[in-house]
């Protein structure tokens, strides 16, 4: 993507596109849904690729952070932005399975931040609308600048996420560099090719500097991948979704490309609530389109967005907003490859922070049609649009065939069936605070104590499903400066049973170090949980039976806990030894409190530290 004004306004008329491209012929009153913006009038930008594996053979490559200016749609002023590469989102490091990459991430970033950071009361100033001045350019009551942001140091460390790899190359959360410093990481990529994706991960800071722009793709390959002859080259093409908001000049309201981390706060209550923004962005533009030839793609979609969801559809802006998802089958989850290729989910694929999918899209039957990739999510923000294709109306010549089977090598994991005797037992509960929910590591009590009968601080007691037996927990961390409490052996198994208490929320948890699968999503009545005391009042009754949409079924490392979801996930924890997170990709709740440690170590270390 250019930074040059002359060169974007030439990019659009190479794409027919001949009206409503000068930033300064921008509505003077930017008016919702569109903000001024004309949608669909950029093409979308694919990152560049890095194959340190197939150029040169190389096994070890530098990329660097620096401030560059950018810009999300051509009808906007320039956009200052942290990026890897000057690229964002930043260049997509394509890798073989097996073969060891060294990075040497590299701070190069120079400037302030880019981000300006205020709080508007949620009922006074809606959220999804850009700027957060008066008229006269005077802050509004209840509205104030965030103090510190624009002052912060580029501090950074690099999380790949969804990757295998020993603790100290797995980003940890304090070891973030400063500028004309640089983080060495190994990634040994001993894991099925997989959608894998990598950011900044810095200690309370995430939020803001995954949102300056610091995130980019990458991809695993493998042999199985290759047998498929899956569309590749320009027909295999990456989506990097995500939100961002942007301040509002008051003497013109124009839109001034200045990136505006803007929060909601309740007055009432004091609760800050997670940033979401109004304009849409894949792969760093605002509403672009793609014509593609009429023929199958492969899309590689990532929600990078810092908290909002995503239920994506594929439709016609015909008198019918006529969908067409079964023109999509989606072959992968974040962390490899399903075992057939599944059609969408009832109402679309839902995309939580942080999670991936591998969709096939075939245009082939849609030739000439103009779709819309579109986000129906009853949280969508006021354009709900995301991307336009435009299908050509010509014949293309198309040797791939959608095949019966994706991978040979997936099993399926059964709750008591598949997994070790041996396998570990972890439990966490989501519940609300008084500030923003939180994320408990609990601990059973045993035996049971009998039903408590009245709420107690930090006690929460369970109906056992398969035994019909009462089960008591105990709080034992809520925040990440807690003593540690989970110490796994290495190369062992463990099943995570994650309880949301709460009743409105849904948060992506996402498990460092493995790829897993859900074994189920049952469903809690969470009456009797006070969240006042912050404790149950009575036992929860037994859950009742869930059911997994079919793409769940696939390994990942993140899922989605809607509330009163009790999730259980089952991992192996081979491939790496050190201290790792786990976390809610809520990124304003993971930056205040909802992120915990564990440790992977050898069995014998254990044994050694319980034996005290």
């Amino acid at each position: 993507m250019t930074n040059d004004i002359t060169d974007e306004i030439a990019n659009n008329l190479a794409n027919g596109s001949t009206k409503n491209i000068d930033p300064i012929s921008a509505p003077t009153q930017p008016a919702a849904p569109n903000f001024g913006l004309t949608k669909f009038l950029d093409p979308l930008p694919v990152p560049p690729v890095i194959r340190p594996h197939s150029w040169w053979h190389r096994d070890a490559i530098t990329i660097t952070t620096s401030r560059v200016d950018v810009r999300l749609h051509s009808q906007l002023p320039p956009t200052a932005v942290w990026a890897y590469d000057g690229q964002f989102p930043g260049p997509t490091i394509d890798v073989h399975r097996d073969k060891t990459l060294r990075v040497c991430w590299t701070n190069g970033i120079t400037g302030r931040f880019p981000l300006l950071a205020v709080r508007a009361p949620s009922a006074g100033d809606p959220q999804d609308s850009p700027g957060f001045r008066g008229p006269d350019g005077d802050l509004p009551e209840g509205v104030s600048i965030i103090d510190g942001v624009t002052d912060l140091p580029a501090w950074n460390v690099v999380h790949l996420h969804g990757s295998a790899t020993d603790g100290g190359s797995n980003g940890p959360t304090h070891h973030g560099v400063l500028r004309d410093h640089s983080q060495l990481a190994e990634y040994q990529n001993r894991q099925q090719s997989a959608t894998l994706w990598y950011h900044d991960h810095a200690m309370a800071i995430t939020r803001l500097t995954a949102h300056a722009g610091l995130a980019g793709l990458y991809l695993i390959r493998d042999e199985q991948e290759h047998r498929l002859g899956l569309p590749s080259g320009d027909h295999e093409v990456p989506l990097v979704i995500t939100d961002r908001n942007l301040d509002v000049d008051v003497a013109t309201g124009r839109l001034t490309g200045q990136l505006l981390y803007k929060v909601p706060y309740q007055p009432e209550s004091g609760r800050t609530l997670p940033f979401t923004g109004p304009f849409t962005l894949v792969n760093g533009v605002i509403w672009p389109h793609l014509e593609v030839e009429p023929r199958w793609y492969r899309f590689r979609v990532l929600n990078a967005a810092n908290a909002r969801s995503y239920r994506l559809n594929l439709v016609e802006r015909d008198a019918h907003d006529t969908n067409h998802n079964d023109a999509v089958r989606q072959i992968g989850t974040d962390g490899g490859l399903l075992p057939v290729p599944t059609p969408l989910p009832a109402g679309g694929l839902i995309l939580a922070p942080a999670e991936r999918a591998d969709l096939l899209i075939d245009f082939g039957r849609l030739r000439g049609h103009t779709l819309v990739l579109t986000n129906t999510d009853a949280d969508a923000p006021p354009e709900p649009d995301v991307l336009e294709f435009r299908v050509q109306d010509r014949e293309a010549a198309d040797r791939f065939a959608l095949p019966a089977t994706i991978s040979t090598t997936y099993y399926r994991l059964a709750r008591g069936s598949t997994l070790p005797e041996d396998h570990e037992q972890l439990w966490l509960a989501i519940v609300p605070g008084a500030d923003q929910p939180e994320l408990w590591e609990l601990g059973e009590i045993q035996p049971s104590p009998a039903a408590v009968g009245i709420a107690t601080e930090g006690i929460i007691q369970v109906t056992d499903p398969s035994s019909g037996q009462l089960r008591t927990y105990r709080r034992v961390a809520r925040s990440f400066d807690d003593t540690t409490t989970i110490f796994l052996d290495y190369g062992r198994w463990a099943v995570w049973n994650i309880l949301h208490l709460g009743t409105t929320g849904t948060h992506p948890i996402h498990i460092h170090l493995t790829q897993f699968q859900a074994l189920g999503r049952d469903r809690l009545e969470v009456a009797n949980f006070d969240p006042v005391v912050g404790g149950t009042a009575g036992p929860l009754p037994a859950p009742a039976l869930g059911e997994l949409d079919r793409n769940e079924e696939g390994w990942k490392d993140t899922i989605r806990v809607n509330p009163g979801d009790w999730v259980s996930v089952a991992g192996q924890f081979s491939q790496g030894t050190g201290a790792y997170a786990y976390q809610s990709h809520i990124l304003d709740h993971q930056d205040r409190g909802m992120m915990r440690p564990f440790v992977v170590q050898p069995a014998e270390i254990n044994r050694l530290m319980r034996a005290g």
